[in-house]
This record gives C-alpha cells, structure tokens and sequence, in this order.
C-alpha cells in the first residue's frame, strides 16, 4: 500500500483528497491541516458580509468527517514543523504540544497563501483584519455589527478588495477604498474596464481614493482604530481591512524545493517539484500560462481544484499532464458582471509581446426583444505575429458569463482573431444576433 501525505485541505488540498480516496482505495492518506476547518469557500466572504446570502453554511463543500468517512487520517490544528526530503518523514505539532511523526512515499504540498502585510504603521491594531480565512470573516461581520462602526477602510483594490468595498457599503457603512494603482482590478483588465467598474463604485456608494498611499492608521493604544493618514489627508476610521495581495507559503520547502514565478514552488505539468516523490499544488505553486507560454502565478481556486486533481492521479501512479490555464475569472458588483481570461493589452506589452485588441460593443439581443437585453463590451487581445488570441474582456449588467468560456478554450487551442467570424455561432432572437459581437469582433480587428 503506497502512504501519501497531504499537507493542506483547502481547495487544492481537498480535491486530492477526494480523488485519491475516490479512486485509489489501496492507498493510505495522511492529510494534516493547521486550521479548524477546511474548504471554506473565500470568494463567498463578501457575500456573507454584504448580507447577500443567510449564512455561511454553504460555503463549505467537505470537513474532517467527510474525509475520515472516506479512510483518511485527518490531522486538524496541526502545524506542521519540519521535513526530512531525504529519509522522506513529516514532523508535526498539535495544539496540545503532541508532535507526530509519519513516513511517506509521496508528499502533496497544498500549503496555500497568506495575506500580505502592507508597509503601513500601525496594521497591528485591533480593528485591522485581513481578508482570508473563514475566522477572519466571522471578525468583521462581529465589528460591522456594531453601530458604533461608521467609517471602514478596504486597503487594496484588486478582486478581493473590490467586493468588499462593495460588502461594507451594502451593510450601510461609509466604504473607503484605497490603491497606489490608478484604478481597480489593474491586474486583469484594461483602463477602459477597469473605468467601467471604477464608475459603478462610486455610483453605488463607494468613495474611491487612488494613486494614494496609505501611510498610517492611528488607533487608541493599539486597540480602537480612529483614523488613517495618507500622502493626501487624514480620514476618520473605525475599522480597515486588508486586501492588498497574497504570497505562497513556501517555508516548508527549506531551501531544499526550488522556486520559480512570484517564489511559488516551481513544478511541471504534473504538478511534480524539483525533490522527487514531492507535488505541490494550489496557491503554493506555479502555473502554466497557455496565454503567456511560460510558466506564471495566478491564486485562483479554479486553478487549486484542477492542480490537486492532476497531482492525486499522478502520485497514484495514473500519469496526467495538466492543460495549462487561462487565469479566467469574473465579478459581479452592484449588478455590473465583468470578466476576464489571458492576458489584458496592458500585460501583454509589458511582458514584451507585440500585441493588437479589437473592442465592439452591442446589445445582446435584437433591439425588438425588450425583456433582458441590454449592451454589452468585449474586448479581444491577440498576437500580432500569429494572430492568436490571448485574452478577452467582457462586460454587461446582463449574465454573459458563458462567453468568457469560449475564449479561454480559444486561448488553450491556439484559435486566432480570424477564425471567430466563421465560428459556428448559433442565432435565436431570444438568446442573441445573428451578427453578434463575438463575430463582429472577428470581422472588425485590424
């Protein structure tokens, strides 16, 4: 019986779990975990903050029983301390001071990422939370409860602050969100669709600051926070929340794993490391780009899901190669749904790939159809050399999610901008045009 050890049961971590235990049954898996809970769903955080669903019940797809039920052994509030790559053996702490030792033959690292602490003074404060784990949004439902709390600051206006801010406005508070950058989501989208979101933010209620850095937070000796200072002002402030980015947990590599993009463990497409008998998926690990044609970072848990089922059939002896990724990925705020896959213009430029886009814009549905039409905005990025396509952006009030689905299969098989004319695209007046912007984006690009 070949022993497999797991360290990490979030995202990537789980679906190994449950592919080794629903496909293996001849193997034996150890799984440790330092939290007291697994499979949190994080993208739900503002949806239970901003009172957008009853609780937060659903937010978790397995458990520690689900796991055991199934024949693993499940170490919960463990840390794990130390690894031996050599004599291949885990050392680990409980919370009671008991240090366990297990043997393997093959190790999983789905170690995940943690919350970067921006240089600001005074982010040790009582009243400052990260955004990340299942505790951490039990703490800011608890503070946004109190009426007392007015004035709240989202630091960080990538996808995560975004949501938030919008979080904080729906429970009735003064949202405050504040980037270096010059506006949000900068690192997936365009200034054009990055202007569109800005502009229903501050519809909405949110008061944007950015190109501002926030330099201070004052409090009452480290406790109740009152104000923050930036390199523009001084704003009153009960409570901040950081959302500035994320970095891989790699400690337990020792030196020893090799890293690559961003210092997230560098594996192939088996999701094997430098150190044999080693996997690390999830947010701990790099990612093939299929857009970028290089290896890449992208902290997504659609990306921890596939990693963890590619590295469970490959420690289990079924060898798969993982189809890389597109990075695809959405929001939806206030109503406005946009979303992305591949790469913006903006990122293509400054990775040195000469790169061209078309953009149309048009309703959904013919104009006579009057129930639940409305415009939508695509852009599409592409190489200029090849003419292939590598990203796509789209917007609309309107749910044209399954849209995205079709370029970021685009990107992965090497389509280019002058094959989406012809592209077999069906026509009812119900559902679209029979000159769609789709189509018309590949009729129109230059």
């Amino acid at each position: 019986m070949g022993k497999i050890l797991l360290i990490g049961a979030n995202h990537a971590g789980t679906a190994a779990a449950n592919t080794i235990l629903d496909n293996y049954k001849d193997k034996e898996l150890v799984i440790f975990d330092r939290n007291n809970n697994i499979s949190y769903l994080g993208c739900g955080t503002a949806l239970y903050i901003g009172k957008q669903i009853a609780g937060t019940d659903g937010l978790f797809y397995s458990s520690k029983e689900e796991l055991e039920k199934k024949g693993a052994t499940v170490y919960m509030n463990t840390t794990v301390t130390d690894i031996d790559y050599d004599n291949k053996v885990v050392k680990a702490k409980q919370e009671d001071g008991t240090v366990i030792e297990e043997t393997y033959e093959k190790l999983i690292l789905a170690t995940g990422s943690s919350p970067l602490r921006p240089s600001i003074k005074g982010t040790e404060a009582d009243d400052v939370f990260f955004v990340k784990l299942f505790q951490d949004s039990q703490k800011i439902n608890e503070r946004l409860n109190d009426p007392d709390v007015q004035n709240v600051i989202t630091v960080g206006a990538g996808y995560i602050g975004v949501e938030i801010a919008e979080a904080v406005h729906r429970r009735g508070k003064n949202s405050m969100l504040f980037d270096l950058a010059e506006g949000v989501l900068s690192g997936y989208y365009d200034k054009e669709f990055s202007q569109e979101m800005s502009n229903v933010l501050e519809k909405g209620g949110v008061k944007l600051h950015f190109k501002e850095n926030l330099e201070k937070i004052n409090s009452l000796d480290g406790t109740k926070v009152t104000s923050v200072v930036s390199n523009k002002g001084e704003y009153p402030a009960d409570l901040v929340l950081l959302a500035v980015g994320f970095r891989p947990n790699t400690d337990l590599g020792q030196g020893r794993v090799e890293l690559g993009t961003r210092g997230a463990f560098k594996v192939n497409l088996k999701q094997q490391t430098s150190v044999k008998d080693v996997y690390a998926i999830g947010d701990c690990a790099t990612v093939y780009n299929n857009a970028l044609g290089d290896e890449d970072y992208i902290a997504l848990a659609t990306n921890a899901v596939r990693s963890g089922i590619i590295a469970a059939h490959n420690v289990c002896g079924k060898y798969l190669n993982s189809a890389g990724v597109q990075g695809s990925n959405g929001i939806c705020i206030f109503d406005y749904k946009m979303f992305s896959t591949g790469l913006s213009l903006e990122r293509a430029q400054a990775r040195g790939i000469p790169a061209d886009y078309v953009d149309y814009e048009d309703n959904q549905k013919p104009e006579f159809m009057e129930s639940n039409n409305g415009p939508v905005k695509l852009r599409v990025i592409y190489a200029k050399k090849t003419r292939k396509i590598i990203g796509a952006q789209i917007a609309s009030y309107l749910d044209i999610s399954m849209g995205l689905h079709l370029f970021s299969l685009a990107i992965s098989k090497g389509l280019t901008i002058n094959e989406l004319p012809l592209l077999d695209i069906f026509f009812m007046p119900h559902f679209n045009k029979p000159f769609n912007y789709i189509t018309m984006a590949g009729l129109t690009a230059r």
